[in-house]
């Protein structure tokens, strides 16, 4: 369970240093993880065995509706989804452990420059890099129904 909240700073050449429990619970042996466009100003961090569980899950069900003939009329939609899909996340790899390098289309998509801040958020199964501002706004907004989803989710 991956919890916790830090603010990091990005430097010049666009690293971010995780906390090392974080960068331990996403990481696999060779400091691969799965790097994923979530929202604006947000990107997500996934081990990469639960990723593709996760992508290899929802692809196969698109597929079998393809194969049955269910999708025929919504080729559109398909195509819509594969374009996001193929921009949508990206392998990358953590130097001395927990040190990231943010790509080019990633960093733009979070919307941070050289030498910002940014929050390192534990979401439980994935940590999460927030905009300061966008952080905040998502904060305000999800807070007050932190109960109901706690006792929801916790019955």
């Amino acid at each position: 369970m991956i919890s916790g909240e830090v603010s990091r700073t990005l430097d010049e050449r666009f690293r971010l240093t995780l906390p090392p429990e974080f960068a331990q619970a996403i990481a696999d042996e060779s400091g691969q993880t799965i790097l994923v466009k979530e929202r604006a100003g947000c990107l997500s961090l996934w081990r990469a065995s639960d990723w593709q569980l996760k992508l290899k899950q929802g692809v196969s069900l698109i597929h079998q509706k393809i194969q049955a003939g269910r999708m025929e009329q919504r080729y559109a939609e398909v195509q819509r989804l594969g374009r996001l899909l193929s921009t949508r996340f990206r392998t990358v790899q953590l130097a001395n452990r927990s040190r990231l390098l943010l790509p080019d289309g990633f960093r733009e998509f979070l919307g941070v420059s050289a030498n910002q801040e940014v929050i390192v958020v534990g979401a439980v199964i994935c940590v999460e890099l927030w905009q300061p501002a966008a952080w905040l706004e998502h904060l305000r907004a999800e807070m007050p129904q932190f109960n109901p989803l706690f006792q929801d989710l916790s019955q």
